[in-house]
């Protein structure tokens, strides 16, 4: 059996709902999950085996993470190489507004805007895993929407880069500690919050306490238990 890109997972799921001639969304789906991060936490790792979880009661969900990026740029027919005007950072101002002016880059509020209307409308389609980018933000008055903060101690953070990325222990220290910074800048400069702040998220998982297929369990029980009428285990169906 062919295994699909996690695109074409994403053009899939995003074909198998239907909408209106507007574009609006005809049927609203299952639950959210988002899952705000640090860096080195396997994210993408726990939102795969949160897929298979949800498997166990019929229910298909699709990650939103590397991909994401892609699918916003396809909802707004933006030339991929506007990928760099996305960074979970916010660019220098005065770069930006030269850029702006000699119409070199796109106004980044506006790219903001379709970034944020493409995840919450990816959010009302439900049955949808969102990584980063500020998802639960965007979604926070959406009941639909399960929010997740993963954490671990920093040196754990910077062992798993170099276990999983074959990165040298400089090189994963600097990226651990560059990509928490540039994280946490683009949800305080864009969306003036805090990624830390435990009250924003349904639960914090402290990762390193558990297995990445504990850790998805533990986040799926959870789900299932908030919205119960939406998961019915196959034996029982």
């Amino acid at each position: 059996m062919k295994t699909l890109s996690p695109v074409e997972k994403a053009r899939r799921y995003f074909e198998a709902h239907e909408h209106d001639a507007d574009g609006n969304i005809k049927k609203k789906g299952g639950p959210c999950i988002t899952i705000s991060r640090e860096t080195g936490t396997g994210a993408d790792r726990i939102g795969e085996k949160l897929i298979e979880y949800f498997a166990q009661f019929e229910q298909e969900f699709t990650l939103f993470d590397k991909n994401l990026i892609d699918k916003i740029l396809e909802d707004n027919s933006l030339p991929h190489k506007l990928t760099e005007y996305f960074p979970e950072d916010k660019s220098p101002a005065l770069r930006t507004t030269m850029n702006e002016l000699l119409g070199l880059q796109p106004p980044m509020m506006k790219l903001l805007h379709k970034a944020a209307k493409s995840i919450y409308s990816l959010a009302l389609m439900g049955n949808v895993i969102l990584v980063g980018r500020a998802s639960n933000i965007i979604t926070a008055k959406l009941p639909n929407c399960f929010h997740i903060r993963l954490v671990a101690p920093h040196h754990e953070r910077v062992q798993n880069m170099q276990h999983y990325y074959n990165m040298s222990p400089k090189e994963a220290l600097e990226f651990v500690d560059k990509e928490d910074k540039a994280r946490s800048k683009y949800v305080e400069a864009n969306y003036n919050a805090n990624a830390n702040d435990p009250n924003a998220y349904h639960m914090v998982v402290n990762v390193s306490l558990f297995s990445i297929e504990e850790a998805a369990e533990i986040i799926g029980n959870a789900v299932v238990m908030k919205y119960p009428a939406r998961f019915v285990a196959k034996e029982y169906v």
